[in-house]
């Protein structure tokens, strides 16, 4: 699969290269990229330079899309839809702290769920996402999205600090994009 470039207002999503090495290193010292992403912990330099050199082939081998939220040619996220060869494939992501609370990650997701679930897209019949349970700023931009909750999957997720529970939410392509209640969130 070739590689998507996608623009929302105030975004640029474009697979990262090796010029943001530095920043994704610098943005995945954050405890909570760390704790809620699967990101390794310590995050090392050769982390992120490993995960950029990769980028390209996961994109050509059609398992993985990935790309760079950019703010004014700076790196301010990370968005992903992996397992694309499976029939529910997962989006996923991660924002710099310095970047939170301005409703970019929601626009950028946004960009991407109607990609995966275009027929001239991925083509996806169901997009997932999945957080660890108490993972509650990326549960609010999924809700934002329109993804349905479903429920909680036992140690369903493995990171750097071992296995935990998971947050399991569902989006179809015919689903109203209207934000549902959450359980989890207090609706």
């Amino acid at each position: 699969m070739e590689p998507v470039e996608l623009r929302t207002p105030r975004t640029l999503l474009s697979p990262p290269t090796e010029h943001d090495v530095t920043a994704i290193f610098q943005a995945c010292q954050d405890a909570d990229i760390q704790r809620y992403t699967a990101v390794p912990s310590p995050y090392l330099l050769e982390h992120a330079e490993a995960f950029v050199e990769a980028v390209p082939s996961r994109w050509a081998d059609g398992v993985e899309a990935t790309w760079a939220i950019r703010v004014d040619d700076g790196l301010v996220g990370m968005l992903g839809v992996h397992r694309l060869t499976t029939d529910s494939p997962e989006i996923g992501y991660w924002m710099a702290r310095g970047a939170r609370g301005r409703g970019l990650l929601t626009e950028s997701a946004a960009a991407v769920v109607e990609w995966a679930l275009a027929p001239d897209g991925l083509g996806a019949a169901r997009l997932e996402w999945r957080a660890v349970v108490g993972n509650r700023p990326s549960a609010r931009v999924a809700r934002a999205l329109g993804f349905r909750y479903e429920g909680t999957l036992r140690h369903a997720l493995v990171n750097s600090f071992g296995r935990d529970d998971a947050w399991i939410a569902g989006l179809l392509p015919g689903d109203d994009r209207t934000p549902q209640p959450w359980s989890v969130l207090g609706d």
